[in-house]
């Protein structure tokens, strides 16, 4: 067979320096002697960066329609430039991408971060029988492109068991921490009496009932890092009374985000009871034990088993803002159970939920694609 060294990373959606893309899959490819180029449409250029070389196609100016046609367009085009022997492909709506290279003969992973016909029924903007409609027809096209690529690598294991049934090369390459990554030493004492929320921010990912929560916490604060998906959320819960006890980051750097959590007491992923959410695993959750913190997680039956496996915090009900304060406000009396779930959850990755153990599951891949 012949021997891939080009190896081209495709995203039409995400962020360029996005974590299970660059910081997690293209640095670790790089550093093991491939020749990494990634493919994004941020409008801000090329770069080369750690090894990875990184073009861009340009920014969408329009809307979702405009991103999927266009954009989509753009990247196959550069993909087809570049002319790679591995094309990786990060999004759902580069499956018709991967269609044409698949017709060049070329080689072709698809990687499912999400369950997309999932995530499509709970879609908020969509109604009952549109979110039905569409999730069965984007379900169908799945299964007819998916069933044609070399490889299919999801982010969690029950993605992983639904791609059985379509393509046998399937493996789960989790979004766990990198070892050392976000663990900024602090002494317990020295932390403030602060809970934080870190990443996207959502209405599905409960930002409104973790904004209302803040309301009944009376001696603590939310350290709230990342960007809204929608302006609108920001103005409705910037108006909510428990923003006035949210300090607002917005977007930082990994180091900054590393501060932030060596700052806090506790950090809060409490995802809505979404038909996608209910088998998800959050990078977040395993960043912040990681960074040694405890964590206040939705009540789904995966998310409990994990949390009380490794005794590293608090399941609540995500839609009751009343539980979600209550478990704040635990952490932040309770300093000491504060540190020692944050130090049970700490060993829990260090020990099995870390990206040392997932790379090389990823290098394994790559090693048959080649070999």
């Amino acid at each position: 067979m012949k021997n891939i060294k080009k190896i081209v990373h495709l995203t039409s959606a995400h962020d360029r320096f996005d974590t299970r893309i660059f910081i997690k899959m293209c640095k670790s490819l790089a550093k093991h002697d491939y020749d990494v180029t990634l493919v994004v449409a941020d409008g801000q250029g090329y770069e080369d960066r750690e090894g990875v070389k990184i073009f861009d196609v340009g920014k969408n100016s329009g809307g979702r329609l405009s991103r999927m046609t266009t954009t989509v367009n753009k990247v196959y085009l550069k993909a087809r430039e570049l002319n790679a022997d591995l094309y990786h492909l990060h999004d759902p709506e580069l499956m018709r991408v991967g269609n044409k290279l698949k017709k060049l003969g070329k080689t072709v992973v698809f990687d499912a971060h999400e369950d997309l016909p999932k995530q499509i029924l709970g879609k908020p903007y969509l109604n009952k029988y549109t979110k039905n409609i569409f999730s069965k027809i984007f379900a169908g096209y799945e299964k007819y492109s998916c069933k044609r690529y070399d490889y299919i690598i999801t982010a969690t294991p029950s993605i992983r068991d639904k791609f059985f049934s379509i393509n046998s090369k399937v493996v789960d390459i989790n979004n766990y921490p990198i070892i050392g990554e976000l663990s900024l030493q602090r002494d317990w004492q020295n932390k403030a009496n602060a809970a934080c929320y870190v990443g996207g921010i959502t209405a599905l990912r409960g930002i409104r009932e973790v904004i209302k929560a803040m309301e009944y916490v009376t001696n603590g604060k939310l350290n709230l890092v990342g960007g809204f998906s929608e302006k609108t959320i920001q103005n409705e819960v910037s108006e909510y009374s428990g923003w006035n006890n949210v300090e607002f980051k917005g977007y930082l750097e990994r180091e900054a985000v590393s501060v932030i959590l060596a700052d806090s007491m506790v950090g809060v992923v409490t995802f809505l009871p979404a038909p996608n959410h209910m088998d998800s695993q959050p990078n977040k959750m395993f960043e912040y034990m990681s960074a040694g913190l405890p964590i206040i997680t939705s009540n789904f039956p995966l998310w409990r088993m994990m949390v009380e496996d490794s005794q590293c915090g608090i399941c609540v009900d995500p839609l009751n803002p009343h539980d979600i304060a209550e478990a704040i406000e635990y952490f932040i009396n309770n300093p000491v159970v504060a540190e020692k779930m944050g130090k049970n959850g700490s060993n829990a990755v260090k020990t099995k939920y870390n990206w040392a153990i997932e790379e090389k599951k990823l290098l394994k891949v790559y090693g048959e694609l080649v070999n």
